[in-house]
């Protein structure tokens, strides 16, 4: 997909228009913005809360790259920022806001679809459902993906869903929706995700899983579908995640300070500007904010063609194997990555190097010592065990 960017503030040169190829040319190029010529804006009084703008970020490339994709491709399975305070982890996903895709969303408060009716027949819908189905009026409305954020403090009803008293209604009680039903085909944010209660993290682990889950409160009974892309972000200062957590991120990233002084001095202008007035900051970028959405929206679309060869498959199984990684998961997040990469750069065809700049985020910190260290020691059991057998099978023959 091919556009031309007109000449704006934030872009490197004013005098000569850009053309954009892809969302990851986009990428390299709209970051490069500097803001020291710029001239100081009035300070803004509007108390509403705007996103910083995500092409206004500073390096961070791997960071950046790891969200975009999986913007593109759900099934990646998310993303895990790590990371010390301060170096711009919440910013940058509260950034995403903006760039979110289009999806079909169901329009039913069960959350019916018109693949349940394919797959199940009516029964496997609500009874408005079935009839609007019948009808031939649409399940679905096009919508803009959300951002869902967990607020550290929930609770499990927060997250799941409680009763709702409905006086005045023939139907007294329902279930009301919780944050992992709100989170259905949206993108749903944990900040500081490795300081979550048990109860908490076992309930988004079984939606995560099933893409669906079931709320019993007494008599009454819901089940709410969702599917949803995590991403969370962690200090590994304040305490270690789950394995069975981090098992469930699809890209991990580890988010370090920016080495380049003239990167920090870039961010410590751009930081004073937007605290002045969001708006200006914004605006300034909301040319490349709109290309990057459509782009985005033109990857998801391409993804469903982009293919990846058995011989490059091979490739990335080989490298899974060296590593010593046993969950399938690996293979799974780097070949989905590794679409979402190609179709990022107007490809359909998954290259090498795809998978080369790929694999850092999608393999590290799936390495388990633990479980290298029990299998060697279980070695000596299994070697007992099968001397004994030999006799006889042995003596079978």
């Amino acid at each position: 997909m091919v556009e031309e960017i007109p000449p704006s503030a934030s872009n490197v040169s004013d005098k000569e228009p850009i053309e954009v190829k892809s969302l990851k040319q986009l990428l390299e190029i709209a970051t490069g913005a500097n803001l020291q010529k710029e001239s100081q804006y009035e300070e803004s009084t509007l108390a509403e809360r705007l996103p910083f703008p995500f092409l206004a970020l500073v390096g961070q490339p791997d960071l950046k790259l790891a969200l975009l994709l999986a913007l593109v491709n759900p099934s990646i399975g998310g993303v895990l920022l790590v990371g010390p305070r301060g170096t711009g982890k919440t910013t940058a996903v509260r950034s995403l806001v903006d760039l979110l895709p289009i999806v079909e969303r169901s329009a039913c408060f069960f959350g019916c679809m018109p693949d349940d009716v394919e797959t199940g027949g009516m029964d496997a819908v609500c009874p408005e459902c079935a009839r609007k189905y019948a009808e031939g009026i649409p399940l679905t409305k096009k919508d803009k993906a959300r951002l869902v954020e967990l607020p550290l403090n929930s609770t499990i009803d927060d997250v799941i869903g409680c009763v709702e008293e409905r006086p005045g209604s023939t139907q007294t009680t329902r279930i009301k929706r919780g944050l992992l039903a709100q989170a259905d085909q949206n993108i749903l944010y944990i900040d500081e995700v490795n300081l979550l209660s048990r109860e908490i993290i076992d309930s988004i682990l079984d939606a995560a899983a099933q893409g669906s889950f079931t709320v019993r409160r007494g008599p009454v009974t819901a089940t709410f579908r969702s599917r949803f892309s995590l991403i969370g972000s962690m200090n590994p200062e304040e305490g270690i995640l789950r394995p069975q957590i981090m098992d469930r991120f699809g890209l991990r990233v580890l988010v370090r300070g920016l080495a380049q002084p003239s990167d920090r001095l870039e961010v410590y202008r751009r930081v004073i500007s937007y605290q002045k007035n969001p708006h200006t900051m914004i605006t300034r970028f909301e040319r490349e904010t709109g290309l990057a959405c459509r782009e985005i929206q033109f990857a998801r679309d391409m993804l469903p063609k982009v293919t990846i060869s058995d011989a490059i498959a091979r490739e990335g199984i080989r490298l899974v194997q060296r590593l010593g990684i046993d969950s399938v998961r690996a293979e799974i997040t780097l070949f989905e990555a590794s679409r979402a990469y190609a179709a990022a750069d107007g490809r359909v065809e998954v290259k090498k190097d795809d998978l080369l700049r790929i694999a850092p985020l999608a393999l590290r910190l799936r390495k388990s010592d633990f479980i290298t260290k029990y299998f060697e020691n279980q070695q000596s059991e299994e070697e007992m065990i099968a001397r004994k057998i030999a006799p006889l099978k042995a003596r079978k023959k």
